[in-house]
């Protein structure tokens, strides 16, 4: 019995010990970023981690940098705001209405719809790339927010998890709502949709932040500074090459914040919603 239990703990502490390993693998490099941005220019990328420290990256971004214009950050922030959210909503949107009718309803073409589905995610998106923006261009919504939003309104990955997750729901919950006079549109806005909240705030964080994160797209459509988003600003600040690694450091963090708040803010619905995803 002693023997056992002292089998036992020497497991649970190599466990420990590795889950801290692999901690530590996947959040140093955001560490080494974040305090890089912090540090002072003649100490960057000189040691593990740096040892002096000063806000000269940050002053450098906001003061313009080489230039010393001053560059229209909030502007940009809000821009960027202002995108993710509606192409996010749109997506999530889209994604349970599609997911709806491929789960619970019965119609001609159902089956190639959904096996389309499947097919068209196997492509890179990269490949639609020049045909999505000589369309948008033809309509004239070259440099307009609509521009930013319409290509980013689907996501053929939100139609695939709300399948499957509409797919488990017995039909008798349907069923029932019919006989009461429930539409299928009130069904999926007031049955199904409140039954997954926990998916939902899966797919929502995980469109925000492709969408947040996306520089090709806004780099195309993007001309006038009014239409700035953060990550095209940020491009534009350093160019191909990025001389000043302090505030690229510093940018980077920027960038990666509001993701960070809003993994804190929904973590544990998060939580909940990939133990679902992965059963």
């Amino acid at each position: 019995m002693v023997g056992s239990n002292r089998n036992r703990g020497i497991r649970r502490t190599v466990r420990y010990a590795l889950a801290m390993i692999l901690l530590l693998v996947m959040v140093y490099p955001y560490l080494y970023m974040v305090l890089n941005s912090f540090a002072d220019w003649a100490h960057i990328d000189k040691q593990l981690l740096p040892t002096k420290y000063s806000l000269k990256s940050y002053e450098w971004l906001f003061t313009g940098g080489e230039t010393g214009i001053p560059r229209p950050w909030l502007h940009a922030f809000l821009n960027s705001v202002m995108v993710s959210l509606a192409s996010t909503v749109l997506m999530m949107i889209f994604g349970v209405m599609v997911a709806y009718a491929l789960s619970k309803l019965n119609f001609f073409g159902r089956n190639a719809i959904n096996n389309f589905v499947l097919f068209h995610m196997f492509f890179p998106a990269i490949i639609l790339l020049i045909p999505t923006f000589l369309i948008i261009q033809r309509v004239g919504l070259y440099d307009s927010y609509l521009g930013l939003i319409l290509p980013k309104a689907v996501s053929l990955w939100a139609i695939f998890m709300y399948t499957n997750f509409f797919k488990a729901v017995p039909t008798v919950f349907i069923e029932a709502a019919r006989l009461d006079g429930a539409s299928d549109l009130k069904i999926m806005y007031k049955i199904m949709l409140p039954m997954s909240k926990s998916i939902t705030t899966v797919i929502f964080l995980f469109l925000l932040m492709e969408r947040w994160t996306e520089l090709l797209w806004d780099m195309i459509v993007v001309k006038s500074d009014r239409m700035l988003t953060l990550n095209v600003l940020i491009s534009q600040m350093f160019g191909p090459y990025g001389s000043y690694p302090g505030p690229l450091y510093a940018a980077s963090t920027l960038l990666t914040l509001p993701i960070i708040m809003m993994f804190i803010i929904f973590g544990k619905k998060f939580q909940e919603g990939m133990q679902f995803s992965l059963k």
